[in-house]
Order: structure tokens, then C-alpha cells, then sequence
């Protein structure tokens, strides 16, 4: 069993960074600017999305008032943050990644993407955002036991809690499909394991999309001065809108061109293997590249 993020990547392993688009691409502005889908962060129970919402919505409540959940979210931040000196893995993060599951997920959906996990068990495609959401929000629990290898604490720790919250939704046959997709996207979000839905795809693209300013998965290394500490302060937004030429389209807007460790050390490993790989386009745009900083053009707008 392996934790790829434990370990800081290795700051000289950047030779895959993809140079810089041809001068006459959008410039930085431009591309900010018709980011209308910029704020569209939290998910809305009473929006109109591009899936069925209504049993989700219902599961989703549950959630926020159970008090197994939400005391599980509070505890599994104290191994990480107050003992590790990592950065947040509590509620708040929780929040971040299953608002950014739904989000991605509502996008796909909208742009035609067939989901396969709860497709090929014969649930109903409204199920499909119900395992988006419960992943998401039970992903990172087994960081009460330790913060390595805590997917993997996490999959009998979220058993359990499915076990309870469940049968109020599904008969057994359909909350055992459920729970197996479930703890499927869970174990599939940090580890050497390769989702083999799109589901776990979702949750495990949205895990590293939580990494705007100090809030990166790649922690900020307190007194230092290394890679690791000033890309991780480097993401301004991180925002999901609709592409041109793919479903989705991540836009990451950066004050300094060390965010490129950010993106490319991280989120790029978190896009590979997640079945996703040509249904999104990610671009990075240095924000503060016109000169008047000192940064000059080090890197105005990358493509992944």
C-alpha cells in the first residue's frame, strides 16, 4: 500500500511541463474574462442540473445532519493538520471536493458523457450522482487513523457509516451495488489503484482541484522557501465551465508561474488514469504575466 502525495514530488522532475501556447492563443485576460461559470463553485439542490437530482438532493440532506458523518469530518482533520503539518482535510475540504464532484459531474453529463459504475451494477442513472456524492464526502476519513495509506482506512470506516445510511434509500440488493461504488471512488482517489468507473474518475479529478491559495494538496512547507511553498500560495481560482472542444474545462488562474509545479506535479497526475483523460482540458494562466511585476512572461497560459 502506497500514499503517492505523502512524499513532496520531486521539484527537478518538471521536464514533461508543456511549453507555452503561441503568442497569438487568448491572452490571459481574455480567457479569465469568458469564465462566466467562474463562481458556479457551490452545488445548488433547488438549480436545474443536467442529471436527476431529487434522490441525491434527499441523500445529501441526510448527510449534512447526521452526526456520525459530521463528527467524523471534524476528527479526521487532527492527524493531517495538528499532527502532520499538512493542510486542511476536514469539512471544509470535504465541502471543496464533493461541490467540485458535482460540479465536474453535472458538466460531463451535460456534454453527452455515459457514467459506467452504477450503469453496469443495474442501478438507475440517479444513482450515479448519489456515488459521486457519498465518495466524496467519506473519502478522506481514515485520516483518524493515520495519514498514510488513509484510503484505505477510510473503506471500513465508510463501510460502516453506508451500512446506516443506506437502507433509508435502497433495498439491499441496490444499497450493496451502492456501497461497492462507493467504496470503490474511495480507495481509487490517492492511491497506485486506477478507478475503473467514471465515477471514481470524478471524485479523485475533484480531490486535486481543491488547491487554491493555501489550500493546495501539495502543502505549503512552513519557514520554507522551496517549490512546494511558493507554487502551493501561487492558485488564485480554480474554476469548472464548459469547453469548446471538450465537456470540461479547468481554469486555474495563478499570481506567480511556480503554479505550474502546482498543476503539473498534481492535478496532471490526478487526470491520468481517471478515464477522463479527453473529456477535460485544463488551462493555466499567470495572471500577473505582463511584465509590470517582474514576472515578465515566464509563462502566460499553458494547455494540459
Amino acid at each position: 500500500m502506497s500514499d503517492p502525495s505523502d512524499d513532496a514530488p520531486d521539484p527537478t522532475d518538471g521536464d514533461d511541463v508543456p511549453d507555452p501556447v503561441p503568442a497569438d492563443e487568448p491572452t490571459a485576460g481574455e480567457e479569465v474574462s469568458a469564465d462566466t461559470d467562474a463562481a458556479r463553485h457551490e452545488y445548488d439542490p433547488d438549480a436545474e442540473h443536467a442529471f436527476p437530482d431529487e434522490r441525491l438532493n434527499e441523500v445529501l440532506a441526510r448527510l449534512e445532519s447526521d452526526e456520525e458523518v459530521v463528527a467524523y469530518l471534524e476528527a479526521q482533520n487532527v492527524n493531517p493538520v495538528a499532527r502532520k503539518g499538512y493542510n486542511d482535510h476536514g469539512a471544509k475540504h470535504v465541502e471543496i471536493v464533493r461541490d467540485r464532484a458535482l460540479r465536474l459531474y453535472d458538466l460531463l453529463k451535460s456534454g453527452g458523457v455515459e457514467f459506467n459504475g452504477a450503469r453496469q451494477q443495474g442501478l438507475d442513472e440517479a444513482d450515479e450522482p448519489v456515488i459521486v456524492a457519498l465518495a466524496a464526502t467519506l473519502h478522506d476519513i481514515g485520516h483518524v487513523v493515520h495519514r498514510h495509506d488513509h484510503p484505505y482506512y477510510s473503506i471500513p470506516l465508510a463501510a460502516d457509516l453506508l451500512d446506516d445510511l443506506l437502507p433509508t434509500f435502497y433495498g439491499v440488493a441496490d444499497r450493496v451495488r451502492v456501497k461497492a461504488e462507493v467504496l470503490h471512488a474511495i480507495l481509487c482517489h490517492h492511491t497506485e489503484e486506477q478507478p475503473l468507473t467514471l465515477e471514481a474518475g470524478v471524485v479523485r479529478i475533484a480531490d486535486g482541484l481543491d488547491m487554491e491559495r493555501g489550500r493546495s494538496r501539495v502543502p505549503y512547507e512552513e519557514g520554507g522557501r522551496g517549490i512546494n511553498t511558493v507554487s502551493s500560495q501561487a492558485i488564485e481560482r480554480v474554476s469548472l465551465r464548459e469547453g469548446d472542444e471538450t465537456p470540461v474545462q479547468v481554469v486555474i488562474r495563478m499570481n506567480n508561474a511556480a503554479g505550474v509545479y502546482q498543476v503539473d506535479s498534481l492535478l496532471k497526475a490526478k487526470i491520468e488514469g481517471s478515464l477522463l483523460e479527453d473529456r477535460i482540458r485544463t488551462v493555466a494562466i499567470n495572471t500577473h504575466s505582463d511584465g509590470r511585476d517582474g514576472n515578465g512572461s515566464i509563462v502566460d497560459r499553458i494547455e494540459l
